[in-house]
């Protein structure tokens, strides 16, 4: 007889919060956008170029979310609060260590940062401008990254829900003020951001404080090193992804200004899917953490087979829906008939791959929930430069066109989706040594915490 799990209302109780924090957490660049694009072309090209710097920069950091997610989960659920508590204060303090080296790298490298992104003429002054006075936010947003981690560890994704709506309130109100009456152009909308990331830096510290009983504040080394593990891996996951996104980026950039601006649009599309589904990876982080922590693994099981129809539904609603607006859709983004003509090309592929994704990117959080940190570097390694790079260089060496590059975003998705499906569907991810973290006690019983 099957394990009934957590419910479908449960399930929404946590993914939709979640994913309504991760749709608003962009709107602190889309509102500097709006307004510094009232400046004038060359600050709003000035911000386009900085704030590209700081998603890949910030982006590459968050393994301190995933990380601190799936251990606290995995703590609590086996009754070792102080532990948990324990493990997110060290991943603090390699977020501030790491934020700290962020933001002297940026002030030091900052001209030669933007001269490699093409920043040339009147633009370079504003954004180095911009660059300077943003690096200092560097450890209020990795502080930030590893609140998110241990709310939604304890099954708590209101919190961080509400700490993002008044971040991006307190930007709005700030960046308004600073770039207009105050005159200070693009550095007020610098200043606006750091004062809201820091701001919600300070909340999450002091809700924490209240909900999470107050261990040792020094640095543990032991625990340390168990993060610097898990970090390793998840760092290195990211890194491989991205490297073959950036590869099929420039892969679609040597077919001509047409063929790259056709790849972007599709591209956000598809990253869209990775959004609206995060809500229930994370939901799957933190039940099936929980459960597994406390030994529970026909709870896991069952909450991996309910989230997985989740994202598998939720999938082929969105490919219908990629269908049904395959001419409307597009056309939101540009009017350019040639690069709509290039967009139809790959767009069968953008509707096919939802469902998959949908399955990807959820099966993703389930097996982060269970520590599986490592199995997941290799397969997406794997996916992205053995799958999708070499099509990627393939398509333009044997003049595939953008449907050749999207052969290869096919090819990183299927690789994927075997490999995470096989994975799950094998148990191994359910037994701890299938763990990279080791923190959590084998058996059902809570154990004390470790002093």
């Amino acid at each position: 007889m099957r394990a009934s799990g957590t419910s479908n209302r449960q399930i929404l109780a946590l993914a939709v919060p979640a994913t309504a924090a991760l749709a608003a957490d962009p709107l602190l660049s889309l509102v500097d956008t709006a307004l510094v694009g009232r400046l004038g072309p060359t600050p709003l090209a000035a911000l386009g170029i900085d704030a590209a710097v700081f998603t890949t920069v910030f982006w590459v950091f968050n393994f301190l979310t995933w990380g601190t997610t799936a251990e606290v989960a995995r703590l609590r659920g086996a009754g070792r609060g102080d532990e948990a508590a324990g493990h997110a204060l060290q991943a603090l303090w390699l977020a501030v260590g790491c934020g700290t080296l962020v933001t002297a790298a940026l002030l030091a490298a900052g001209p030669r940062i933007l001269d490699l992104m093409g920043a040339r003429g009147a633009v370079t002054a504003p954004a180095l401008t911009y660059l300077r006075i943003r690096a200092f936010a560097a450890v209020p947003v990795l502080i930030v990254a590893v609140g998110h981690g241990a709310f939604r560890g304890v099954q708590d994704t209101r919190t961080p829900l509400a700490v993002t709506a008044a971040a991006n309130g307190v930007n709005a109100a700030a960046s308004w003020l600073l770039i207009y009456p105050a005159g200070l152009g693009v550095a007020g909308a610098a200043y606006g951001t750091v004062l809201a990331q820091t701001g919600a830096a300070a909340a999450f510290l002091v809700l924490a404080r209240r909900r999470f009983p107050l261990p040792a504040l020094a640095v543990d080394p032991r625990a340390m090193r168990a993060i610097v593990r898990i970090s390793r891996d998840l760092f290195l996951r990211t890194a491989a992804l991205l490297a073959g996104l950036l590869v099929a980026t420039a892969a679609a950039a040597r077919l001509g200004t047409v063929a790259v601006a056709a790849h972007q649009i599709a591209r956000e599309l598809w990253l869209l899917l990775a959004m609206v589904l995060d809500g229930f990876a994370i939901a799957g982080q933190a039940l099936v953490g929980t459960a597994l922590g406390a030994g529970d693994r026909a709870r896991a099981a069952a909450d991996a087979r309910r989230l997985t129809w989740w994202g598998l539904g939720c999938g082929l609603v969105l490919g219908a829906a990629y269908l049904a607006l395959a001419v409307p859709l597009p056309r939101v983004f540009t009017a350019d008939e040639a690069v709509l003509a290039q967009v139809s090309t790959v767009w069968l592929l953008i509707a096919a791959l939802q469902p998959v994704g949908g399955v990807v990117f959820v099966l993703d959080g389930i097996l982060m929930g269970a520590g599986d940190f490592r199995f997941l570097f290799a397969s997406t390694a794997v996916a992205a430069l053995a799958g999708l790079a070499p099509l990627a260089v393939l398509a333009v060496v044997a003049d595939w066109g953008l449907l050749g590059v999207w052969t290869g975003m096919v090819a990183l998705m299927t690789i994927r989706l075997a490999a995470t499906v096989a994975r799950v569907r094998g148990g191994r991810w359910l037994s701890s040594s299938g763990r990279t973290g080791g923190s959590v006690g084998r058996g059902t019983r809570p154990r004390p915490a470790a002093r």
